[in-house]
């Protein structure tokens, strides 16, 4: 069976883009049926759960590691006095 798995590469002018890389997994046949009917009952093709699971495996969704950097870069900006308006944000032309 054949998957792609996609990942990030960060160029040197911070550009990111997408490189899709074949992986051939030995599974056998049962269980990849029995795999797709569960990632059907989920709307979501067996390519999708895998390349999901091997993201959190890998460490790309850290929860912590999101808050601990959303905390680090709190108060860093500078909104040169802009306030949030949310009716105008929400203004239709």
């Amino acid at each position: 069976m054949l998957m792609l798995v996609n990942y990030s590469i960060y160029t040197y002018h911070v550009r990111p883009y997408n490189v899709s890389m074949n992986v051939t997994l030995s599974i056998d046949e049962q269980t990849v049926s029995r795999a797709r009917k569960k990632a059907e009952a989920l709307g979501k093709s067996l390519n999708q759960l895998v390349r999901d699971y091997l993201q959190k495996l890998a460490g790309g969704d850290d929860p912590e590691r999101s808050i601990d950097e959303f905390r680090r870069l709190s108060g860093q900006g500078n909104s040169r006095g802009w306030r949030f308006n949310r009716n105008e944000i929400h203004e239709r032309p």
